[in-house]
């Protein structure tokens, strides 16, 4: 299949590349470069021995996306590009509002005027927002609580709606947990911009000398330890993920939901013994105060996705961070 790919050369569309090309897949790359390398694309070339055009070009410049489109032809599109980070959007949320949303629908016209029909759709369970029970299922309400969050929660609705214009137009949106680790390759990786504000790279940066102590963020939680509770699942286990709804495309009509998660919590303090056990690192840490926003707990119900896409997560937490530190150690300033 023809796929374009926005955000391609990310830390999730990276490692989907590589699941896409590894089944022939014919791809193209649309990204911007704000919160990626093209360096990314270059050793997804060299692990796949595959190669795929590339575009530097946002995707709210309407008119060169659309000539990318023409010229390439897709049949389906798989859209990572946006900004992510939480804290962000509280901050700026007139940014966010203005990059994701646009950005969506930018891309959704483009898709009309070569009749591309087909989407996947890069959502986040941050559209659930407080758990009114856990595991969080498919049919669990929608309350985001946050910027970034809503702007997820607003493309859903956008999608949806543009689905209901043509009977042939698919969508699937896919709603993950807290993607960690790298390619078992060491090769491609997380690389954010600054301190990270996620934990597996800010562990992986302390271990590596990057960053001198972890911030925990509340150890007075009402959990097992006293710390926040994810969903760590494998960024490669995403991946194929993403290629499964592909070729779900097939078997659906309309737009499908579903989560991709482990189904299993995992503590803050677990992670961190965990990388030291992989790493054989020592981790310090500060114990911070609660961030506003964060949940106690929360974690994936993904039978939708195991039983209709035939996928499952099959990395564990221990997988997730030795190859996260074969990433980090190999490539201790990431792709600088």
């Amino acid at each position: 299949m023809r796929i374009l790919v926005t955000g391609g050369a990310g830390y999730i569309g990276s490692h989907t590349l590589i699941s896409l090309l590894s089944k022939e897949h014919e791809i193209c790359v649309v990204d911007n470069y704000v919160n990626s390398s093209p360096i990314a694309l270059d050793r997804v070339r060299r692990l796949t021995n595959h190669d795929f055009e590339q575009h530097d070009l946002d995707i709210g410049n309407g008119p060169e996306l659309s000539n990318v489109f023409t010229k390439f032809q897709p049949e389906a599109v798989i859209h990572f590009a946006g900004l992510k980070a939480v804290g962000e959007s509280e901050r700026d949320p007139l940014l966010y509002y203005h990059e994701n949303i646009s950005g969506a629908i930018s891309l959704l016209k483009a898709m009309d005027a070569c009749n591309c029909r087909q989407i996947v759709f890069s959502s986040s369970a941050t559209v659930y927002g407080e758990p009114c029970y856990l595991p969080y299922d498919e049919k669990h309400p929608l309350a985001p609580i946050n910027p970034y969050g809503r702007t997820k929660y607003f493309i859903e609705e956008i999608i949806k709606d543009w689905t209901k214009t043509d009977n042939n137009k698919k969508a699937i949106l896919l709603r993950y947990f807290n993607p960690v680790g790298a390619d078992n390759s060491g090769e491609i990786g997380e690389d954010p911009d600054g301190i990270p504000n996620n934990l597996l790279p800010f562990i992986a940066q302390v271990a590596v000398g990057r960053l001198e102590h972890l911030n925990i963020f509340g150890d007075d939680y009402d959990t097992r330890d006293g710390t926040g509770i994810r969903d760590y699942i494998h960024v490669s286990d995403l991946a194929d993920g993403h290629a499964a709804a592909v070729n779900y495309f097939t078997k659906m009509s309309g737009v499908e939901i579903f989560n991709l998660g482990t189904g299993n919590g995992i503590s803050v303090f677990e992670v961190v013994e965990a990388f030291k056990q992989a790493s054989g690192k020592d981790i310090p840490f500060h114990i911070a105060p609660r961030r506003n926003g964060d949940l106690p707990a929360y974690w994936a119900e993904s039978k939708k996705a195991n039983n209709l896409l035939g996928w499952s997560a099959n990395y564990t937490i221990d997988d997730i961070c030795r190859d996260s530190w074969h990433w980090q150690s190999k490539n201790q300033e990431g792709y600088k």
